[in-house]
């Protein structure tokens, strides 16, 4: 059984000083919808998927105005980071990704975001990113392995795409970017109401106290 605090990850509990702090700190334009990919960073992950994912996103007319940060850090993975900065480069979307290494407290990065990535290239056991931005009422786009495919219900608190295509991630970005508000805050309600039905950790402590207690 795996689970997370959702009192620690609850957008109520955020305090504005905040998220002023982490808006003024990595120079976040209000104007523009901001995707984040939280992870450190190392090619699993799928960091250089997440980019070649942007820019097709960039290239598309249909999508909306938007800003990426790539948050984790590289642990002295340096030339995996300096390769992941290159890329950024050669596809000139300088002005559009951020690389943050990073973040005393994730609820807030979710917070101040719109969409949250995980791309994994291989699968993750649990996928805390998944769940965790879903008890953040965000909407989370993961590839389809691993515990993504049973922490996210598609089309109703996230969307799964094919791991290692990023011309599908972009797809599910775009559509993501285009959603009205009634769809994202109902999509939020739902996200948040999986994670505290299925994986709030003290259920599921619960669950295994009962699951050991039929077996004495």
């Amino acid at each position: 059984f795996r689970g997370i605090n959702t009192e620690y990850f609850d957008s109520k509990n955020i305090k504005d000083k905040e998220i002023d702090h982490i808006v003024n700190q990595w120079k976040i334009d209000k104007d523009k919808t901001l995707i984040l990919m939280p992870g450190r960073l190392t090619p699993w992950k799928g960091q250089e998927l997440f980019i070649e994912a942007m820019n097709l996103v960039n290239q598309n007319p249909l999508a909306k105005p938007f800003s990426a940060v790539i948050l984790g850090s590289p642990q002295g993975r340096d030339v995996y980071r300096k390769k992941l900065i290159n890329l950024v480069h050669r596809h000139s979307l300088n002005s559009k990704i951020t690389f943050i290494d990073k973040c005393l407290k994730m609820p807030v990065a979710y917070k101040v975001s719109d969409i949250i990535v995980s791309p994994s290239l291989e699968p993750e056991a649990f996928g805390r990113v998944s769940v965790e931005a879903q008890s953040m009422n965000k909407i989370i786009i993961a590839s389809n392995i691993g515990g993504s495919n049973e922490t996210i219900i598609d089309d109703k608190t996230g969307f799964l795409f094919e791991s290692g295509k990023p011309e599908q991630l972009s797809e599910k970005i775009i559509h993501a970017l285009n959603l009205d508000e009634i769809t994202l805050n109902s999509m939020g309600t739902e996200a948040r109401k999986n994670v505290i039905t299925k994986f709030n950790v003290d259920k599921m402590c619960f669950s295994t106290y009962l699951e050991y207690k039929k077996l004495i």
